[in-house]
C-alpha cells in the first residue's frame, strides 16, 4: 500500500512540473508569444543601384539594365547596413535592377534573409516612349527646347511632373512609333499608379503579422514622385536620389509621415563593416 502511495506521489509531481506548477513558473499562453498584426509601419523605400544604362547616360524608364560591379557594391553595403532590422516583407518594381537590389539588401539581412521578393509592376519607373535608351542629353534638351528656356534652366527648375508632362507632350509627337511602343505617360498616370501601388502593400501589411518594417525598392523618380504625392512640402534633393539612397515613411492611423529623404547613413554604415 505505501508503495502505492509513493508511485501516486511522484506522479503527481511529475504533473506539477510538466504543468509549470510548485516550482515557481507559470506557463504563457501560446496567444501571448505570438506575433500580432503592426499597429503602424516604417516603409524603408530604397532607390536601386547604378546600372551599366546609366553608366553610359541612357534613358531607363521601363527599359532594363543590371546593376554594374559598383552598383552591386553599394546596394550591399546598404544591406549590411539595415541587417539589424527585421523585415516583415520586401517589395519592388518588376524591373529586374529594382529586383536585383532587393534581393542583395535582404540577402545580408540577419533577421529577414528568408523572404522572398514579391513584385509589383505598379513601383516602375516612369515611362520614357521613345526615348527610352536614348542619351538622356538629348531628352532633357528637347525638353528645355519645347519649353523655351536653356537647358541650365531646365535643369534648375524641373520637378517630376513638369519632367513627365513634357515628355508625354513631346512623345506623343512620335506617332509611328506610339503604334508599336508602350506612350510616355504623363504625371498623373504614374502617381495614380504608384500610389494604389502603396496603399495595397500597406492595406496587405497591416494585417500581416510582423514587425511593422516594410522594404520597398523602386526608382529615383517614381520614389520622388510618390513622396511628392503623399506629402505637399517634399522637395527633390538637387542632384536627385542617390543610388542606394534609403527614404523611410512611417504609417499609423490612416496617415502617411515622412521621415527620412535621401539617407545614406546605412550605405556610410555597412562601407565600414
Amino acid at each position: 500500500m505505501k508503495k502505492v502511495v509513493k508511485l501516486l506521489g511522484v506522479l503527481m509531481l511529475g504533473l506539477l512540473v510538466v504543468s509549470g506548477c510548485g516550482n515557481g513558473n507559470v506557463k504563457k499562453d501560446d496567444a501571448s508569444t505570438a506575433k500580432k498584426a503592426p499597429e503602424e509601419l516604417t516603409l524603408y523605400i530604397v532607390r536601386h543601384g547604378k546600372t551599366m544604362l546609366n553608366t553610359t547616360d541612357r534613358v531607363q524608364g521601363w527599359s532594363d539594365a543590371v546593376l554594374t560591379k559598383a552598383g552591386e557594391d553599394v546596394v550591399t553595403a546598404a544591406g549590411v547596413g539595415l541587417k539589424d532590422i527585421e523585415f516583415q516583407n520586401a517589395y519592388s518594381s518588376d524591373s529586374g535592377r529594382a529586383i536585383q537590389t532587393a534581393n542583395l539588401i535582404v540577402k545580408e539581412n540577419e533577421k529577414s534573409s528568408d523572404l522572398k521578393v514579391i513584385t509589383d509592376e505598379r513601383l516602375r519607373e516612369f515611362n520614357f516612349g521613345t526615348y527610352e535608351g536614348d542619351l538622356n542629353h538629348t531628352m532633357w534638351q528637347d525638353i528645355a527646347d519645347d519649353q523655351g528656356v536653356t537647358l541650365e534652366e531646365f535643369m534648375k527648375n524641373m520637378t517630376p511632373e513638369s519632367f513627365a508632362n513634357s515628355v508625354a507632350k513631346l512623345d506623343a509627337k512620335n506617332v509611328e512609333e506610339a503604334k508599336v511602343n508602350w506612350p510616355a505617360e504623363d504625371y498623373k498616370t504614374i502617381t495614380t499608379r504608384l500610389k494604389a501601388g502603396l496603399d495595397d502593400i500597406v492595406e496587405k501589411e497591416m494585417k500581416n503579422e510582423g514587425s511593422g518594417n516594410v522594404l520597398i525598392a523602386s526608382h529615383g523618380l517614381s520614389i520622388s514622385a510618390l513622396l511628392a504625392t503623399l506629402f505637399d512640402d517634399y522637395k527633390i534633393p538637387e542632384g536627385g536620389l542617390k543610388n542606394a539612397s534609403v527614404c523611410t515613411v512611417n504609417y499609423k492611423d490612416g496617415k502617411y509621415t515622412l521621415d527620412k529623404i535621401n539617407d545614406l547613413s546605412y550605405v556610410e554604415a555597412g562601407q565600414k563593416k
